[in-house]
């Protein structure tokens, strides 16, 4: 199922997407992947979703494949179809974020993602309501979307109660 949505998104971005534009949206793309990355690094021992790995051999694997094609392919397509006008801008705000709701859910009922400690298919929904205006702000406010991201990401950590330290033995204090 990742291969295939991976497949999917380049597919989509040849046809849709302002691929020929990349630059324009490298630093925002690179926000985007960062905050995969991050969330992948501070929940590496307790993490709140995990994706079964399809064909691929592991988690690590597919979450490449979300932060190297299909997340690029995304921002590449939501920012360069942005339209003018508020309506129009919250409607395709809606619209991806619809889009991602949907897919995610195919993921859960094919057994393609799984949910821990706490975390729900609706906490992916909420977080999509976050990410994607948070997408457009970096395009003009770049710290200030890095600073809303962290402290959306300390409040996350906080209420998953996930442990971000590493065990002492990990830390290379062995005491004698």
């Amino acid at each position: 199922m990742h291969v295939f949505t991976a497949i999917i998104s380049i597919i989509a971005v040849f046809i849709w997407g302002d691929w020929r534009n990349w630059k324009k949206y490298h630093a925002t793309l690179l926000f985007f992947a960062l905050g995969n990355l991050a969330y992948n690094f501070l929940t590496a021992n307790y993490f709140l979703w995990r994706l079964d790995a399809d064909f691929i051999s592991n988690h690590t694997l597919a979450e490449m494949l979300y932060t190297f094609i299909v997340f690029p392919a995304t921002g590449i397509l939501f920012l360069g179809n942005y339209p003018e006008g508020v309506i129009k801008q919250i409607l395709h705000t809606l619209q991806w974020i619809a889009i991602y709701a949907f897919w995610e859910y195919i993921f859960n009922l094919t057994g393609s993602i799984q949910y821990q400690y706490g975390w729900t298919f609706w906490w992916s929904v909420a977080t999509l309501f976050v990410m994607f205006p948070l997408l457009k702000l970096h395009v003009k406010y770049p710290l200030l979307a890095y600073f809303l991201f962290g402290i959306v990401s300390v409040v996350l950590l906080w209420w998953f109660d996930v442990p971000v330290h590493l065990p002492v033995e990990e830390r290379g204090y062995y005491g004698k």
